[in-house]
């Protein structure tokens, strides 16, 4: 079934002219054959109808800040990261939090919950919810312009790559040419990031599970804001997350 069709479309529809036919004949195997198609047809349209829908509705979000909001979604195929987010995000977790590091051409990050209310020039970026997520890698997501990815401890301690339970990041990144990209990517992918830009050096080792879809143009602005020496914005860019129902 193609995405958008109706599972009733799969239904069995037996011409009425034939059956009429078929049932009206006063000969018994003309009924016979008639009842046997009549069961078929039940049969397939009742299993049709019971067989449980696999497609999940994907899930929309998005990020309000002073510069502009941001809309994305989360990927199905990241489904730890994707309901952990939802969670956090319906519970208010984010709200009131900020982007505590910014580094032009890279990326922007958020989600601790330390950036509350923090004082200024407090060192950020430990917080959490006190849990783990375990790593998500999916070669088909890419970090590109407006890549949603979870932020993680170093490898020394964190062999597993397994992602903050809150921090994420966005990515900004820059244009990079194909001659610079390795053969792991599609040629889809190279063309993504010669003409939108990302960090490709970031994938497969950080779990990325959704992007946004609107307001690029947010990431740009909050990336050029004023800085401190750790990349911490100087006027607090502080967030609101909302899931669309």
């Amino acid at each position: 079934m193609l995405p958008g069709e109706d599972e009733n479309n799969l239904r069995i529809n037996i011409p009425k002219f034939f059956l009429y036919f078929c049932l009206h004949k006063k000969s018994n195997p003309m009924k016979k054959i008639a009842l046997a198609i009549l069961a078929i047809v039940f049969i397939f349209n009742f299993t049709s109808m019971s067989q449980p829908k696999t497609d999940k509705k994907v899930v929309k979000f998005v990020i309000h800040t002073d510069y502009g909001d941001m809309t994305g979604f989360l990927y199905n195929e990241t489904p730890q990261h994707r309901d952990n987010f939802v969670k956090l995000s319906k519970s208010g977790f984010y709200d009131g939090t900020m982007f505590h590091r910014v580094i032009s051409g890279f990326m922007i990050q958020g989600g601790d919950p330390d950036s509350k209310n923090a004082k200024p020039g407090q060192q950020l970026g430990m917080g959490g919810p006190g849990y783990t997520v375990p790593a998500e890698f999916n070669k088909t997501f890419i970090h590109k312009k407006g890549a949603l990815a979870a932020a993680r401890t170093g490898d020394q301690g964190n062999p597993t790559k397994a992602s903050s339970g809150s921090q994420f990041y966005i990515v900004q990144g820059k244009k990079v040419p194909a001659s610079q990209l390795g053969a792991i990517y599609t040629p889809d992918q190279k063309k993504v990031y010669e003409t939108i830009g990302g960090v490709p050096f970031l994938d497969t080792q950080y779990t990325v599970y959704g992007e946004i879809t609107e307001g690029l143009d947010v990431i740009d602005k909050i990336a050029a804001v004023q800085k401190d020496g750790n990349d911490r914005p100087v006027k607090d860019v502080k967030m609101t997350i909302k899931i669309v129902e």
